[in-house]
């Protein structure tokens, strides 16, 4: 990617305090620090207010105030939006079926400019709805290969599988840092991640610690029920440095997701990567998912950790115990995963095949 190629990357919200601690906002905002290393890059999020700052390389540009599509937050979209795309030669919009995306590509393929979308799961009310967009990207860049597969891409040559990555440097193990027995669970507190599987897998005399924010009130009360009696604490807020240190003494990491949740709502597509079990894996953490989605591209059963059947908290349990019982054999299955996310998963070699793209 030559040097004045301007790379613009577009996503709903800025990830953090003023915006939303998610798997996706993450990996939009580690995406484009690390892509700022090789090439000019900007990061357009929106918010309630304008903003414009430098972070190390990265012009970081906050748009606001948005108006939300039929009040839908994830949906925002501002006319300030244009005078960014104009500034740049390459965008990668990251969330697909939201207007802010549809127009930005509309824009694109009008002005010359190329553009690529990631789709990042969510959405909103879009025209994707009632016409097709797909080709009004240059290409697709798809966080895993199920993600590809479930949009029917599998045989499409503008369809591209990029993965994930992680901080391996922020993300790492520590030998200083002893091992306690907790089973961590890190991500958003909603049905179709399947703690309640877990909180019913937990062994009456092992801690399970639950770091996430609560956005379903419902489903956070009906776990606190479950968790009464047993050593469960929920941490809704943790920042970085509190959160690697959770990895790196947590016996093993959980995302118990699944398609049908405990109300018996089907969730069809409920990971497209599993960011938390890249960043527990850095950290040498064995890791425990289900057969779900895209998550045995990540979990490397009986080697990084294991791959169980969805709502089975029996089968959850048995792994558990497994890895408690069997110490030398967990800290061998976290020193492989740590391996494969070095091998497979760091953000340059995602910055690599994106400014491949770009470039081809």
């Amino acid at each position: 990617m030559p040097a004045e190629k301007r790379i613009l990357h577009i996503v709903p919200a800025l990830f953090g305090e003023k915006g939303i601690v998610g798997g996706a906002e993450r990996y939009a905002l580690e995406l484009a620090q690390h892509m700022a290393q090789e090439a000019p890059t900007t990061l357009a999020a929106f918010g309630d207010s304008s903003e414009e700052r430098q972070v190390n390389r990265l012009r970081l540009r906050v748009l606001g105030p948005p108006w939300y599509v039929r009040g839908q937050r994830a949906n925002p979209v501002t006319a300030s939006l244009f005078s960014e795309i104009r500034r740049a030669d390459v965008v990668h919009c990251h969330q697909e079926h939201i207007l802010a995306s549809s127009l930005a590509s509309l824009v694109c393929r009008l002005t010359g400019r190329k553009v690529y979308v990631s789709d990042l799961g969510g959405g909103g009310w879009d025209i994707s709805a009632y016409i097709s967009t797909e080709r009004w990207y240059n290409g697709h860049l798809h966080i895993s290969e199920y993600s590809r597969v479930i949009s029917g891409h599998v045989s499409r040559p503008w369809a591209h599988v990029i993965y994930g990555g992680v901080d391996t440097g922020k993300f790492s193990p520590d030998e200083s840092v002893e091992r306690d027995g907790t089973v961590l669970f890190v991500g958003r507190i909603l049905p179709h991640k399947g703690i309640d599987d877990l909180i019913r897998a937990i062994p009456p005399d092992m801690h399970l610690e639950i770091i996430g924010y609560p956005y379903d009130r419902r489903y956070q009360s009906d776990l606190q029920a479950l968790a009464d009696g047993k050593r469960v604490t929920f941490r809704p807020h943790c920042d970085d440095t509190a959160l690697v240190h959770a990895y790196r003494r947590a016996l093993c990491l959980v995302l118990p997701s699944v398609y049908r949740t405990m109300y018996g709502e089907e969730s069809k597509v409920p990971e497209l990567l599993g960011q938390t079990l890249l960043e527990g894996m850095a950290c040498a953490t064995p890791a425990i998912c289900t057969d779900v989605a895209s998550m045995p591209e990540v979990v490397d059963d009986a080697v990084t950790g294991f791959v169980v059947p969805p709502n089975d908290p029996e089968s959850l349990r048995a792994k558990i115990l497994w890895l408690r019982d069997h110490p030398v054999e967990a800290r061998s299955m976290g020193e492989a995963g740590r391996l494969r996310i070095l091998k497979k998963f760091t953000w340059p070699a995602v910055v690599r095949r994106c400014l491949e793209i770009y470039q081809s």
